[in-house]
């Protein structure tokens, strides 16, 4: 199996590659790959299938992160030039690989062009009401791309700086003219534009899919709106909306983390699990090609730049919480080889779709659940933490704990506020899970400080390989480090660090898309 699977992530940045250079010169005129003579609002339907992105940033995204170091062993390499410029903060100029700057950029603009070729299609019909489903879904599809872009190549939205900072060309109609540049204007207009096409999309969105956890539902309009209306700093609609995809027991449609526990982590059996579409806790599935998921496993291929064990027993999977020892409490198994410094949860499929049986070769396959309800949970608890709701606040975290812990653990505020209270701050040299938070908005210290730092553990422990993570360090200017760890005796050497504020937290655009003229993210001199 291992003999297979590398000759199948070696094949990748090839057939990648040939689909990159063959779309080099016209990223801003993205036109669906299968276009067709639209007439029926079931070939809409069908044409809006490649309104969803066919990447995800989440390998990108936790190379970046804060739940990556640098492990120095003899034998240990980057898995391949794109892992180290992402771990090393570089402008990533690599392209061959599907979660390069450069294929992120690609996927999500030509699903951007899908919706768009969908919208004008109903909007010269007669009978656009017949079509209010599949205007709906485009709206949604168009909306959930630019928000997925805004989350690697721009800066954190906050109301203070939003007018100021780098937003995103958003197309809203077929490009006719090649070449034609497209400003980015700022995070302001292209938050205001995703929540257009939000709610638009939300009024008309319908519910009949064959497959419906791989469509925009009512439901999972409403989970988007609720993380979008989060980071939006606007936290009563954060909650109007998570109420209503989690009901009045949201215990009910939670992960049943002790099924999932209980599977074991062999292969892919937890991962195929934690994406099954008939698991009601998951809301829009998203399948991808990736590498991430054989990347973040215990496997000697890009070891290197990975979550090891210092992460893992100082910060993460085995660190202690308000609700005890991690490693021991919560309802997961933490994989690990003793010859690779990579601490894992099984939660990503890793599926090669074959090209060439004979020849060994294809694109590795992974899925993602985009939106699910124990973190739709974890984000009500935040916009009720940021709004002064405390006791609120708590009954969400302690919904999660109890289908998360092996005990069904409940906290109080006391203890929460006793628990950070008490814990040093992080450095990189003497580790905690309690990172100094230093967002451009005003945190209360005594109480509400120490119930985000238990929010922001959990969901990091929750949302553990799945690409959140980066998104939680620019919202709260959280300083990240780069570590390089001994992973014998775990000492560590700093070679850098990113503050609140660093430009190098929005991902540099894509080369060819600066050398076609649009601005590029500013970088310090």
């Amino acid at each position: 199996m291992n003999i297979i699977r590398n000759k199948y992530i070696a094949a990748l940045p090839l057939a990648v590659a040939s689909l990159a250079l063959a779309s080099c010169n016209d990223f801003l005129n993205k036109y669906p790959d299968s276009r067709m003579d639209l007439k029926t609002s079931s070939e809409v339907s069908q044409l809006l299938v490649s309104a969803y992105p066919a990447a995800h940033p989440a390998y990108l995204t936790e190379m970046y992160s804060d739940n990556t170091d640098e492990q120095m062993h003899s034998t240990w390499s980057a898995f391949d030039r794109f892992q180290e410029q992402a771990y090393q903060w570089k402008d990533i100029d690599e392209v061959r690989n599907a979660e390069t700057p450069y294929q992120l950029w690609e996927a999500h603009y030509t699903a951007v062009a899908t919706a768009n070729e969908a919208i004008a299609h109903i909007n010269s019909v007669n009978n656009a009401h017949d079509y209010d489903a599949q205007m709906g879904e485009a709206l949604l599809c168009r909306a959930f791309a630019m928000f997925q872009l805004s989350t690697v190549f721009c800066q954190a939205y906050d109301k203070t700086t939003a007018q100021n900072n780098l937003g995103l060309a958003y197309p809203t109609e077929p490009e006719k003219v090649v070449g034609r540049l497209i400003e980015r204007g700022t995070l302001a207009q292209l938050y205001n534009n995703i929540e257009k096409d939000l709610l638009q999309g939300l009024e008309l969105v319908g519910t009949k899919y064959a497959r419906p956890k791989f469509h925009f539902t009512k439901q999972a309009a409403y989970a988007f709106a609720t993380r979008f209306y989060l980071y939006a700093q606007q936290y009563d609609k954060a909650v109007k909306y998570a109420d209503l995809v989690l009901g009045e027991q949201p215990t009910d449609v939670l992960r049943n983390w002790t099924e999932w526990n209980r599977l074991g982590p062999s292969g892919n059996v937890q991962p195929n699990a934690f994406v099954m579409a008939s698991n009601n806790a998951n809301i829009l599935l998203l399948p991808v090609p990736s590498e991430w998921g054989v990347i973040s496993i215990p496997t000697l291929l890009g070891s290197k730049y990975a979550h090891g064990q210092l992460l893992s027993k100082t910060e993460t999977l085995q660190a202690a919480g308000p609700w005890g020892d991690s490693g021991n409490e919560m309802l997961y198994s933490v994989t690990y080889n003793n010859g690779v410094s990579k601490y894992a949860l099984r939660k990503i499929p890793y599926v090669p779709r074959v090209l060439d049986v004979s020849a060994g070769i294809g694109i590795p396959y992974s899925e993602f659940a985009v939106f699910n309800t124990d973190a739709t949970l974890l984000e009500r608890a935040e916009a009720y933490a940021l709004s002064g709701q405390y006791d609120k606040a708590v009954n969400d975290i302690n919904a999660e704990l109890s289908v998360f812990t092996k005990k069904k653990t409940q906290l109080t505020l006391d203890e929460i506020v006793d628990f950070y209270g008490s814990l040093a701050y992080y450095t990189p040299t003497k580790p905690t899970p309690k990172k100094a938070l230093n967002p451009l908005f005003t945190i209360e210290k005594t109480t509400q400080e120490p119930l985000l730092q238990c929010i922001l553990q959990l969901r990091r422990l929750l949302t553990m390989h799945e690409g959140f993570r980066l998104q939680d360090v620019k919202r709260y200017g959280i300083t990240m480090y780069r570590r390089q760890v001994d992973v014998q005796s775990n000492v560590t050497a700093v070679t850098d660090s990113m503050k609140t504020g660093d430009p190098r937290l929005a991902i540099q655009l894509p080369q060819d898309v600066i050398s076609a003229g649009v601005t590029p993210n500013p970088r310090n001199k």
